[in-house]
């Protein structure tokens, strides 16, 4: 693929053409849309993160933490917490991460799910950036976010890689969001 990564419309379009369409994954009537494909090209993955942290540099000055979601969050979270040079701290399923943990129930378009913070990773105060592959009925994103609140913390923002506009995700939950790709 030659694709100047440098500039962003093309470097969005590059990704896009990247993106992998799987039908009935994980269940019958999902079309899952495959990101995987992008760490193969390690210039359209620099390309995703610088776009998605400049984002975060213009919108978002004051964050304090970025929090990843799991599990494909937890591949450009650091990422975009090292580049803006804040701590990363993983939301996970349930059961995933050791000592005290807070959790909250989160519903999705294709099951139920359990998300922990660990306590001691967002402090009471902390404006925090979420960060995610995906962005579809909003359910683990607005579970995400409520994990933040009962940390006593703020969320400034998420963004995601791709949003799929005809779930209406955005509309479940109150912070500003951004996507990168949208179908």
């Amino acid at each position: 693929m030659n694709v100047d990564w440098k500039s962003p419309e093309k470097s969005l379009e590059s990704l896009k053409l990247l993106i992998k369409d799987v039908p009935d994954f994980p269940s019958p009537g999902i079309l899952f849309k495959d990101i995987m494909p992008i760490f193969q090209v390690p210039d359209a993955v620099a390309s995703m993160v610088d776009m998605m942290t400049a984002y975060i540099e213009i919108h978002f000055l004051d964050v304090d933490v970025i929090a990843g979601l799991d599990a494909r969050g937890f591949l450009i979270g650091p990422m975009i917490a090292c580049n803006v040079s804040k701590p990363f701290v993983p939301i996970r399923k349930k059961g995933k991460l050791p000592g005290k943990c807070l959790s909250v129930d989160s519903t999705k378009e294709y099951g139920k799910d359990t998300l922990e913070v660990q306590v001691d990773g967002i402090k009471p105060g902390q404006k925090v950036v979420i960060v995610d592959d995906l962005m579809a009925t909003g359910g683990t994103m607005t579970a995400a976010c409520e994990l933040v609140k009962a940390a006593k913390a703020q969320v400034v923002g998420c963004i995601c890689i791709i949003e799929l506009n005809e779930l209406n995700g955005r509309s479940k939950f109150q912070a500003p969001f951004y996507s990168l790709i949208q179908y």
